[in-house]
């Protein structure tokens, strides 16, 4: 649903053909092409010269810290900012200066941004109801939209009797209840649990895969990019530094940086480059082999995380963090214990000093 309609406002279009949810197209999703956008606010400069492609049916992940322009790229795509200059193309036609309401794109907020005086039911059918569908399209469209997310027994709840899992199911089905071309995602997990945010993630998953739907998806945690996208999209100042699939990008980033945030990385200096390597790949006492590279260190401190021991090295000025086996020996993760370390030579990703 458009973030900008309120239960009074005009129908803004004609109603969109009736379709059952097997009638979709393979893909239902179009695709998106960002060109050269530029946005700034005042003298700070929030994306300075921006372009991305999102392939129809994509599942595309804007990853970034905070302030790295990532809710501002979300934000001109769905129509809430215009660019400076650049354009946005949706199945190829110029949307940069249509109205929200004209894109047919479906947005799901962190705040879930229901209408809390309406049911369930009428919360999914609110958008059906401004395009003026009839009585019975609207009662088999939103129960086909709550039957994706697994909330039919809940239709006629209001949503503070809701739990926030469900919060954000029902937002979900109506975001999706009107077939949008493209669904826009803002952080729409960050208020939840990690059992429940694992959960949603899994739905989405399947609802991607089964509906073809085209997804931006804004978040800043690393972990839910690498579970939900087809392909990652990081951010830095306003630039996008690297872009590709989950895998790839973990194991050949270009950049300390993209090495550093997209998952824990040890950093060693040498002469004239940086060399990465990834905990999992840093091996500790019985665990080494004889012709890894191989240092001494002292533990500081270990903890148990279930499949491994996660230990903490002091060595030299900095702590190195390794992935020890959960049934390594005891000693091997010991705090104040001398070890050795190392890893590898293969292991180790190689960064040019800049």
């Amino acid at each position: 649903m458009q973030a900008t309609l309120s239960p009074t406002a005009p129908p803004p279009f004609a109603a969109p053909p009736v379709l059952h949810l097997s009638e979709r197209p393979e893909a239902q999703g179009k695709d998106i092409s960002v060109r050269a956008v530029r946005k700034s606010y005042g003298s700070a400069v929030a994306l300075p010269d921006v372009s991305l492609s999102v392939a129809r049916g994509e599942f595309c992940t804007l990853l970034g810290a905070s302030g790295s322009g990532k809710t501002t790229l979300l934000k001109i795509i769905a129509g809430f900012e215009a660019p400076d200059t650049g354009s946005v193309h949706i199945a190829g036609r110029d949307v940069t200066h249509t109205p929200i309401a004209d894109r047919n794109i479906g947005m799901v907020f962190q705040n879930y941004a229901l209408f809390p005086h309406m049911s369930v039911f009428e919360n999914v059918a609110f958008a059906l109801r401004m395009r003026r569908l009839n009585h019975d399209d609207i009662k088999r469209r939103v129960g086909e939209a709550l039957e994706l997310v697994s909330l039919q027994a809940l239709a006629a709840r209001l949503p503070r009797e809701l739990s926030g899992g469900q919060q954000q199911r029902v937002a979900l089905a109506r975001a999706l209840v009107f077939m949008p071309d493209v669904l826009l995602m803002d952080e729409p997990l960050g208020a939840l649990d990690k059992n429940l945010r694992q959960a949603i993630q899994l739905q989405l998953k399947k609802l991607h895969h089964d509906l073809g739907l085209t997804v931006v998806f804004v978040t800043h945690d690393q972990e839910e990019a690498m579970n939900l996208s087809d392909r990652i999209v990081i951010l830095d100042q306003g630039r996008i530094v690297q872009a590709g699939a989950p895998a790839a990008l973990y194991r050949s980033p270009d950049t300390p940086f993209v090495a550093g945030f997209l998952g824990e990385c040890n950093f060693l200096e040498e002469p004239a480059r940086v060399l990465g390597i990834r905990p999992e790949n840093v091996r500790v006492g019985a665990q080494l082999g004889a012709s890894d590279v191989r240092h001494e260190g002292r533990v500081v401190a270990s903890t148990f995380c279930g499949l491994h021991w996660k230990v903490f090295i002091a060595w030299r000025d900095r702590t190195i963090v390794a992935y020890s086996p959960a049934g390594s020996a005891g000693t091997d993760h010991e705090p104040g214990r001398l070890v050795a370390w190392g890893f590898n030579s293969g292991d180790a990703m190689a960064f040019a000093i800049q």
